[in-house]
């Protein structure tokens, strides 16, 4: 398959669960969609042997039209950067998209700044 013209959304969401379920179910016509601060929640408790009442089982909205890239958290407090770099190829060309998303000491910036002759 061959894109022609390669469609890509970006938003930060602000941890915000009625924004990225809006996101996900209208915009069919993008191919690529990057959110940033998605909402970690817990969805439900599963069972487990050392806690009866179960554990929390935490995770970031999903949507059965998208495909969902995320790294595993351990609790809900657990909020992320993102530095997320994405290769792949079409039409015989290699293509290389990175979405970046910084605390608020822009941490990530400054890596990229500090480490830009190793990029």
């Amino acid at each position: 398959m061959t894109v022609k013209d390669l469609k890509i959304f970006s938003q930060n969401i602000q941890k915000n669960n009625f924004i990225i379920n809006t996101i996900l179910k209208v915009n069919h016509n993008f191919d690529v969609i990057f959110i940033q601060e998605p909402s970690w929640t817990t969805i439900r408790s599963i069972p487990s042997p050392e806690n009866c009442g179960g554990i929390p089982l935490v995770g970031i909205p999903n949507y059965p039209n998208w495909l969902t890239f995320a790294r595993e958290s351990d609790s809900v407090n657990d909020s992320s950067r993102v530095i997320l770099l994405v290769f792949f190829f079409n039409n015989n060309n290699n293509f290389w998209i990175m979405n970046i998303y910084s605390d608020s000491s822009h941490s990530a910036l400054k890596y990229f700044k500090d480490s830009e002759t190793n990029i």
